[in-house]
């Protein structure tokens, strides 16, 4: 399955997807990629600066779009986890 490459980004993130070959597109401080190593596709993220890596199944993505603003939002702040020495 081919995945079309792109970026999407604004003032505070890009998000960068590779085609199915693997070629990255430009520089991107996020990589998404669609991972077939588990029992089903998945999108695996990865921050590029970090190295950190995550994994979404269809209901975790599913689970983002129903999220309430306002739950997502407080997700969105980078204080409450990004730089603490626990996470």
């Amino acid at each position: 399955m081919q995945i079309p490459a792109g970026i999407v980004g604004n003032e505070f993130a890009e998000v960068e997807v590779r085609d199915g070959d693997g070629r990255p597109v430009g520089d991107a401080a996020v990589e998404v990629r669609i991972d077939q190593a588990g029992n089903s596709p998945r999108l695996r993220v990865e921050d590029l600066e970090s190295g950190r890596v995550r994994f979404f199944d269809a209901l975790e993505l599913e689970t983002l779009v129903w999220l309430p603003e306002g739950h997502l939002r407080s997700l969105l702040d980078p204080s409450a986890d990004r730089w603490r020495e626990d996470s």
